[in-house]
């Protein structure tokens, strides 16, 4: 994939929390929840949001294909619903900086 097209753009909108439950709430209501995780000692993120635009949005921003948009149904903490949620694998130039 090419360099993003906005590199700028890869630290607006999303939120980081130390406590994964808050930032799943944050997702379920909407925001953008950047979770960063180790995959084979290769650091990456997801950008998680229950609002697909949103995440799409921010996608065309920087230069992911829509097609890259990962859908994965998430269970709420609050009350345990599994909702219908997305997500964007993100790493290498596409792995936003640490704030």
């Amino acid at each position: 994939m090419a360099p993003p097209q906005d590199p700028a753009a890869l630290s607006l909108e999303w939120q980081e929390f130390r406590d994964r439950r808050a930032g799943m709430i944050h997702a379920m209501d909407g925001g953008l929840w950047l979770h960063r995780h180790l995959w084979f000692g290769r650091r990456l993120a997801h950008l998680v949001s229950t609002d697909r635009e949103r995440l799409l949005t921010w996608g065309r921003r920087v230069g992911i294909p829509e097609g890259r948009l990962q859908f994965h149904p998430l269970k709420d903490p609050r009350d345990g619903v599994r909702r219908d949620a997305w997500h964007w694998d993100l790493g290498g130039p596409y792995l936003p900086p640490k704030r």
